[in-house]
C-alpha cells in the first residue's frame, strides 16, 4: 500500500471513531453543559498531542500559532454546533446530517475560489444530498432544532476542511495541530464561563469516560490524521470519505442508545454509501487541490 492508500484506511478507521462518538457524546452530556464537555475534551487532546508531537511543539513559532488560530475557529464552531444539536435530535440522525459538508464544499469552492471539482464529485455530492434529505426532512417538510444546529455545524466543518487544504498545500501543519486544539479549548472555556448552568465537576462517570474517548479518538487521532491526509487528498474527497461516519454512527446508536434503524435511515444511508463509491471511481485521475490537479 502506498502512503495515500494507508491514509485512506486510517481515515475510514477514524470515521468509525467519529460515528461512535455521537452516541457516546449524547450519553455523556445528558443534562450537562456541552461547553464544559468540549472544554475538557479539547484540553485533554492538547495534553496528549503535546506529548506525541513534542518535537513539533518545541519548534512552535508565531506563524504556526496564527495558522492554528485560523483553523481553530471553524473547527470549534463545527464541533460545538453539532454537539449542541445532539441535545435535540437522535445521534444517528445527527451523524447523517453532519455529512452535508460533502455538498457544501464544492459549492464554496465554486463561489469563493471560482474552481469546480471533477464531475464525479458533483455526482457523489448530489447523491449524498438526496440521502441526507430522505433522513433529515420529516413529515410536512419540517426540520427540528437539532437538525438546524447540525446543518450549521456542517457548514463550519466545510470551511475547516477547505482551510486545512489551503494551508497544507503550502506548509506542514503538524506544528499547528497543538495550537489549533489549544485555541479550541480556550474558545470552549470562554463559552462555558458564560453558561450559568455549567457544571465544572460532573459526578457521572459517563461524562468523564465520554471526554476521554472523544479527546483521544475523535479529536487527537482523527483530526491529526485528517490534517496529514489533506497534503495528499482534496477537501472534497476527504469529505466524501467522512460519509462512512454516519454508517458507523447509525450502527452505534442502535447498539448503544437503542435508537431505531428506520427504513428512512437505511434508504438515506444507502444513498450516502453509494456516493462514497461514486467518488472513488478512477481515483488517480481526479485528485484536485483548490482548483489544480495533484497526482499521487
Amino acid at each position: 500500500m502506498n502512503k495515500r492508500q494507508i491514509l485512506l484506511v486510517l481515515l475510514i478507521i477514524g470515521t468509525a471513531f467519529w460515528g461512535i462518538s455521537y452516541s457516546i457524546t449524547k450519553m455523556a452530556i445528558g443534562n450537562y453543559s456541552p461547553s464544559t464537555f468540549l472544554f475538557y475534551r479539547f484540553l485533554m487532546a492538547v495534553m496528549v498531542l503535546t506529548v506525541i508531537f513534542w518535537k513539533y511543539v518545541r519548534n512552535t513559532n508565531l506563524e504556526s500559532i496564527k495558522t492554528g488560530a485560523v483553523l481553530a475557529v471553524p473547527m470549534f464552531l463545527g464541533i460545538h454546533l453539532q454537539t449542541v444539536g445532539l441535545k435535540y435530535t437522535d445521534a444517528s440522525q445527527c451523524s447523517f446530517i453532519a455529512g452535508l459538508c460533502v455538498i457544501i464544499i464544492p459549492f464554496i469552492k465554486l463561489t469563493v475560489y471560482k474552481t469546480s471539482p471533477p464531475l464525479k464529485i458533483w455526482m457523489a455530492a448530489l447523491t449524498a444530498l438526496s440521502g441526507l434529505f430522505i433522513i433529515a426532512v420529516k413529515d410536512k417538510f419540517t426540520i427540528n432544532l437539532g437538525d438546524l444546529y447540525t446543518i450549521a455545524g456542517a457548514f463550519a466543518f466545510a470551511v475547516y476542511l477547505i482551510s486545512v487544504e489551503k494551508h497544507s498545500a503550502a506548509k506542514n501543519l503538524l506544528t499547528s495541530i497543538v495550537p489549533m486544539f489549544a485555541f479550541c479549548a480556550l474558545f470552549t472555556f470562554i463559552l462555558a464561563l458564560t453558561d450559568q448552568n455549567a457544571d465544572w465537576f460532573p459526578e457521572r462517570n459517563t461524562f468523564w469516560l465520554g471526554v476521554i474517548y472523544c479527546a483521544l479518538f475523535s479529536t487527537a487521532y482523527m483530526y491529526t490524521i485528517s490534517n496529514i491526509s489533506q497534503r495528499y487528498l482534496s477537501a472534497e474527497r476527504v469529505a466524501v470519505i467522512y460519509l462512512f461516519e454516519p454508517i458507523f454512527g447509525a450502527i452505534a446508536a442502535f447498539f448503544i442508545l437503542g435508537e431505531n434503524l428506520s427504513l428512512r435511515l437505511l434508504l438515506g444511508g444507502s444513498l450516502i454509501f453509494a456516493a462514497t463509491l461514486i467518488s472513488e471511481v478512477n481515483l488517480k485521475n481526479s485528485n484536485y487541490k483548490l482548483g489544480s490537479k495533484k497526482t499521487s
